[in-house]
């Protein structure tokens, strides 16, 4: 009976999908407390020793020329994308029997994420960091458009050469603005979002990353 509890416990996530006992890669999202429009979501990627208590941390924003930090977002460009994301990111949660979380405004820590959905968040956010919130939501149709290994090529891509945070609109990055944000959303044309995953063979987030 102990033992099973144990188990159990090992597979209780933190934040969204974040498991602590499986964990060799994560990432961290950092919420500054108020309200202001332009103040600033961090989102960074964390490995190894750097993993050790992630959920507990407190909040404290990172130096903007640290590897790990990954995006810089203001505030009303996040609470835009954000909510879309999560629900996203929760439909994946229930379909491996994981516990959601709600999306909240204002966490009272930072939220650790699993690796597979914290490389596709920095997609969708490094498509809309300068773009006009105007055309967010047309990022956020083409991004839900890709199916989930298209989104973690994407990352691999962009990190693998403007993946700091400071490095925006160059590369791979001024390419995602161009695809996601730039580039219109047309219903009905090409493959639906389910016939893309059903055709690269399935749906759910790769919980051995």
């Amino acid at each position: 009976m102990a033992a099973r509890r144990t188990n159990t416990s090992a597979r209780t996530p933190l934040g969204l999908g974040f498991l602590p006992a499986e964990a060799r890669h994560g990432f961290l999202i950092d919420v500054p407390k108020g309200a202001a429009s332009g103040d600033l979501i961090c989102i960074t990627e964390h490995r190894g020793d750097d993993l050790n208590q992630l959920g507990e941390r407190l909040s404290a924003a990172p130096n903007p020329n640290d590897p790990a930090l990954r995006v810089v977002i203001d505030r009303a460009r996040w609470l835009v994308l954000a909510p879309a994301f999560w629900d996203d990111a929760n439909r994946r949660l229930r379909a491996n029997g994981l516990p959601i979380q709600k999306f909240q405004k204002n966490p009272s820590k930072p939220v650790p994420v699993h690796p597979s959905l914290g490389k596709e968040l920095c997609i969708l956010c490094w498509a809309v960091e300068e773009a006009s919130p105007d055309d967010i939501p047309n990022a956020l149709r083409n991004w839900d458009a890709l199916a989930p290994e298209e989104r973690w090529w994407l990352y691999t891509m962009t990190v693998a050469t403007t993946g700091q945070a400071m490095q925006k609109g160059i590369g791979w990055r001024k390419a995602l603005r161009a695809a996601l944000a730039d580039n219109p959303f047309v219903k009905g044309e090409g493959l639906s979002p389910k016939a893309r995953r059903e055709l690269l063979g399935h749906s759910q987030m790769t919980l051995g990353l």
